[in-house]
């Protein structure tokens, strides 16, 4: 405890016309918030002021981040702020880290009304690199649109803030602080807790530890290899897998947390995670993982480094979803996918007659079937994975959901997925990524995509591609109603949908700090199972997709940046 009242400040500060939070958070280069006058500030201002002032006086906050450049500049910031603006008590991760996935269920388990993760997910690090501010309500999940609505107003109006600049907290000591503050009846009180602890005891609660175990480290255990890639996870790779679960130490790589993620994009996919993809290639592993910078995406690789999608990801983990105990004792309410993400998933639901929602890119959008009871499994096409544990996608949790299988069938992923793929039939799926696309060619160039698709005679229109012919069934500006409050979200991309179920899809992403990111999603079912490469098996309908919307012409690109 201070021996003196700490005093709090209020500064006068102007506004920024950017800071509009994308499904993402708020995201920046590193320079922006370093350069302009109080960016930050005026950001987390606007957050603290979308709070009711009655909710937040005297209330629990949990904030932690990636360990990304300026993690611990922008945390300093936020506890002054926290304490200047009423809350009554952070949670924090030790030496600010905390994953995603674990904030999540800290906000939860604390029964805090929000949290603030400081994180711009699986884009670069460093001074050079993003950095990203990202706000989650009481259910753990993502801001919904109102709430981000309402602090992007908030930002474009604001006048000042308010700050305690003496404040200063130790982030490298667990356990509790208090400071009192001039005019404040009750301590202002930071804990810094254990980043794994709380996540490692509810994932004991959903998996089957001594089955993991047997596997990983008993006598017919298999090898594997996980790649933190430098991001937050490392530390729960290490305790979870290694410490309890019994792998070798040598089996998790790249494991410690590092400001630029050793110089490399934390983008779990074969592109940026290529030295895992290779270490497999000579089959002395059974199984690989890898994990973004702030540990909610996921790759899933087999032997040899065999890829597995994360559209059959999370088909083949619905499909055998109650080798998972924390299944069998709730049983399955519904599973959802994002529009984007392949139609495997589809077909599991269909089989086993549980419903399945289709809903937009965004976490935001399961949370609120979670919350209703309606939704037990989701993900999405960009590597993520996650259950109603949290609201949050969890990279680790799809690891641990994989390995349970692998120990309940006892065969490789390859035959899991084989076998998947005579079951149901396969769905070939690409996504071709252009990025630091002009911000104006990519709208104008999707407003006149939309205009033809929208045409009476676009519906019924064929497309030859060598001795392919794909006619159009069906083209629309996808539009979700929610089931559980009616709100409607619109705009969440263009689809082309053929006579054969095979899909084009178009969307802007928002996950990017500069220019826009263009993204075309190839979906194609095959019921026979045909052994080819997916981008052959894809190519008749990549060419049409880009003859429609000649995306080449008029982004000036030749090819794509990522290929997934």
């Amino acid at each position: 405890m201070e021996n003196s009242p700490l005093q709090v400040l209020t500064v006068p500060t102007a506004p920024y016309p950017d800071q509009r939070p994308s499904i993402s958070g708020l995201r920046k280069k590193v320079y922006v918030f370093q350069s302009k006058r109080n960016y930050l500030h005026n950001f987390i201002q606007s957050i603290f002021s979308s709070i009711d002032l009655r909710d937040r006086q005297g209330s629990t906050m949990v904030v932690g981040g990636d360990g990304r450049f300026f993690n611990t500049a922008a945390i300093e910031v936020i506890v002054q702020m926290a304490a200047a603006n009423g809350i009554g008590r952070l949670i924090i991760g030790h030496h600010g880290i905390m994953s995603t996935p674990a904030i999540s269920c800290v906000i939860r388990k604390y029964k805090a009304i929000s949290g603030i993760i400081l994180t711009a997910s699986h884009n670069p690090g460093g001074p050079e690199g993003d950095f990203g501010v990202k706000f989650n309500m009481a259910n753990g999940g993502p801001a919904t649109e109102a709430v981000t609505d309402k602090i992007c107003q908030i930002s474009r109006t604001i006048e000042e803030f308010a700050i305690c600049p003496g404040l200063r907290v130790d982030l490298k000591t667990l356990g509790k602080q208090t400071f009192d503050l001039e005019n404040k009846f009750k301590p202002f009180t930071v804990e810094i807790v254990d980043s794994v602890e709380s996540y490692a005891n509810l994932m004991r609660n959903i998996f089957d530890f001594a089955v993991l175990k047997e596997i990983l480290s008993g006598e017919n255990h298999i090898k594997i290899r996980l790649d933190a890639m430098h991001g937050v996870v490392g530390p729960y790779v290490k305790r979870i897998l290694c410490e309890e679960l019994g792998c070798p130490a040598n089996s998790a790589i790249n494991c410690v947390p590092m400001e630029d993620f050793g110089g490399q994009n934390p983008d779990p996919n074969p592109t940026y995670a290529s030295d895992l993809v290779d270490s497999m290639r000579d089959g002395q592993y059974d199984f690989g993982a890898a994990f973004d910078a702030d540990g909610d995406r996921n790759m899933i690789l087999g032997k040899h480094g065999s890829f597995v999608t994360p559209s059959d990801s999370l088909a083949v983990i619905a499909d055998n979803i109650f080798c998972i105990p924390y299944f069998q004792h709730t049983g399955v309410r519904g599973y959802a996918r994002s529009m984007p993400t392949s139609a495997a998933l589809d077909r599991v639901a269909k089989a086993t007659k549980i419903e399945l929602y289709e809903t937009p890119t965004g976490w935001k959008f399961f949370g609120n079937l979670m919350d209703a009871g309606m939704l037990s499994l989701c993900g999405e096409e960009s590597f993520g994975t996650g259950g109603d544990h949290i609201r949050e996608k969890d990279g680790l949790w799809a690891v641990l959901a994989w390995l349970s299988i692998l120990a309940t069938r006892r065969q490789s992923v390859e035959d899991i997925l084989k076998n998947h793929w005579l079951k149901y039939g396969r769905n070939y799926f690409t996504r071709y990524d252009y990025d630091d696309i002009d911000i104006d060619a990519a709208c104008d160039m999707m407003e006149d995509l939309e205009i033809i698709i929208a045409e009476k005679s676009f519906v019924k229109q064929r497309f030859a591609v060598e001795d392919k012919i794909y006619q159009v069934e069906k083209a629309d500006n996808f539009e979700y109603t929610d089931p559980v409050d009616s709100s409607i979200s619109r705009n969440q991309g263009l689809r082309i949908i053929f006579s054969d179920g095979s899909r084009i899809i178009y969307r802007i992403s928002g996950t990017s700090s500069h220019g826009a990111t263009v993204r075309i999603y190839i979906d194609s079912y095959e019921k026979e199972l045909i052994f080819e490469d997916t981008q052959v098996m894809l190519a008749p309908l990549a060419t049409i997709a880009l003859k429609i919307s000649q995306l080449h012409h008029r982004t000036g690109r030749s090819g794509p940046s990522v290929i997934t």
